[in-house]
């Protein structure tokens, strides 16, 4: 496995505990987001760089996330039928970004829009799905930071699919190897990938995503 990894107790002691952040493995120019399925789709997605092959679905919204915990509550550390084979992604940071620009909140919040017709008006014209979902800890408990994900259909997720990976690795391995230690209550010894605070530079994409600002991203 490519990623760097840390031990678990050390990202929490340097990561912010609390508010909506995207926390992510990342290089200066690129970062990483997860994603699990069968192992027949990991496989071609591995072999070819890319998605497609008889089983995967283009006409089903896909989500990504930058979250690796987060990833890990979602498949069950790989146990959960149909999300047995985990997939890092690379993409650059300017393509997240073009995909937080297009992303519109998957239900209405008037923090977001001052009213439910507008909303549905940006919703119908987008092919993004913005979620700020309750962070978890290795063993699935929620805690108060909150965790994006982000769903891709259409166009968006044909751009992602074809212009916008740069690298898919299979991690499967590695999570089984960790989730062992989670039943074992091992969190001690517990690895995960070394992860930081990522603060786009576009202060109206910040405000257009309700990113919490903290002083300087935790590295």
């Amino acid at each position: 496995m490519n990623i760097i990894t840390e031990k678990y107790h050390e990202a929490v002691d340097r990561l912010p505990s609390s508010g909506k952040h995207i926390i992510a493995h990342q290089t200066e120019n690129s970062l990483v987001v997860y994603q699990a399925f069968k192992p027949s789709i990991a496989l071609f997605a591995v072999k070819n760089q890319k998605f497609g092959g008889s089983d995967y679905n283009f006409n089903r919204m896909t989500w990504i996330k930058p979250n690796f915990l987060w990833m890990m509550y979602r498949s069950g550390w790989a146990s959960k039928v149909g999300q047995e084979r985990i997939l890092a992604i690379t993409i650059s940071k300017s393509s997240f970004n073009e995909i937080l620009n297009g992303a519109v909140v998957s239900s209405y919040d008037p923090e977001y829009f001052p009213n439910r017709e507008e909303w549905e008006k940006e919703i119908k014209n987008s092919d993004v799905r913005l979620q700020w979902d309750p962070d978890h800890d290795p063993f699935g408990d929620k805690i108060e930071r909150r965790a994006i994900q982000l769903g891709l259909r259409g166009n968006s997720q044909k751009k992602f699919n074809d212009e916008q990976i740069e690298k898919i690795e299979d991690i499967t391995d590695f999570v089984v190897s960790q989730g062992q230690l989670v039943i074992a209550n091992k969190l001690n010894k517990l690895e995960v990938p070394y992860e930081a605070v990522y603060l786009p530079t576009d202060e109206k994409l910040i405000e257009k995503i309700k990113i919490d600002k903290i002083e300087r991203p935790i590295e």
